[in-house]
């Protein structure tokens, strides 16, 4: 064992099992890269094609632009300490891991549920409150368990800075800080997914009423993508926090948060452009408009 610093954790992972910290090591670069290539199209095309200026599209980019700083907040660090033999993170590096995943997780949680209610008042009014409730409460959290004594205990159970894992290090009792969580998850999962659920029962009506096959398959469409959003989202999200950390089970803990990290923020985009044929539109316009500037930069150099 190595040698650290007071200021410093030890990330654990899967550093017991090598064969499969090099697998995840494999699926997480994937998964990572994907993230960035997916959500930069769908950040880049809904901000250069006009058609693409509705709330939904915007929530959409805004979406997209969460997923991007909320990976690589994590991603980076994480293959990293795969690769490495010293799997450290600064204290400094653990605060800011900690409060910038947490911050853009609870931002995004309420983003899901205001973007099943698309309406154009909405996107002034509801947007900055996301963002303020979702970053107010994750200083609050972070405060609360960076605070707890850890009595020299620095080596963490998990890939990276999460707060289940943070409370577990705790020399102290947690139950107060177990409580303040678990309503906050309340808050910020069950809350949220509620609102989606009743959102789509009373849309549910109207869509059956449309005469036109074509515009009720469109419409269910649409509802699908946000829904496998949310399915994916929220059911690890809620597996892993609706639970009291003093039973937290430290194996389906890491698998959970590498899944709602990880493979959901790399499967929105995809969701969003293979069911969205005005993404389709809008990509191979750019595409033929590509290829047009590039002949015309052909011909006139030739000419």
């Amino acid at each position: 064992m190595y040698l650290v610093s007071l200021g410093e954790f030890i990330l654990l992972g899967v550093s017991d099992r090598p064969q499969l910290e090099m697998l995840l090591f494999v699926l997480i670069l994937i998964c990572y890269t994907m993230t960035l290539l997916g959500n930069t199209t769908i950040i880049l095309v809904s901000w250069l094609d006009s058609h693409l200026h509705t709330p939904m599209y915007f929530f959409l980019s805004n979406l997209s632009f969460l997923d991007l700083c909320y990976t690589t907040s994590i991603g980076p660090q994480m293959l990293v300490n795969f690769c490495s033999s010293r799997k450290t993170i600064s204290l400094a590096g653990c605060v800011a891991q900690l409060y910038i995943s947490l911050s853009l997780g609870f931002t995004e949680c309420l983003l899901l549920a205001v973007m099943a209610y698309d309406r154009y008042a909405a996107v002034c009014q509801l947007l900055p409150t996301t963002c303020l409730c979702g970053f107010g409460n994750s200083m609050l959290q972070t405060i609360l368990t960076l605070q707890l004594p850890r009595c020299g205990q620095n080596q963490i159970e998990h890939f990276l800075c999460e707060l289940p894992a943070l409370l577990k290090l705790a020399c102290v009792d947690t139950s107060a800080n177990e409580a303040e969580l678990l309503a906050s998850a309340f808050f910020f999962l069950l809350v949220p997914l509620g609102f989606i659920l009743v959102s789509y029962s009373y849309t549910g009506a109207p869509v059956l009423r449309i005469h036109s096959a074509k515009g009720r398959l469109k419409t269910f469409n649409t509802c699908t993508s946000h829904l496998a959003v949310v399915s994916l989202f929220y059911g690890t999200a809620i597996s892993m926090y609706l639970q009291p950390p003093s039973s937290y089970s430290q194996d389906r803990g890491k698998m959970a948060s590498l899944f709602y990290t990880m493979v959901t923020p790399m499967l929105n985009p995809l969701i969003y452009m293979l069911r969205n044929k005005e993404v389709h539109r809008a990509l191979e316009y750019k595409c033929k408009a590509l290829k047009s500037e590039k002949v015309k930069r052909e011909i006139k150099i030739t000419s």
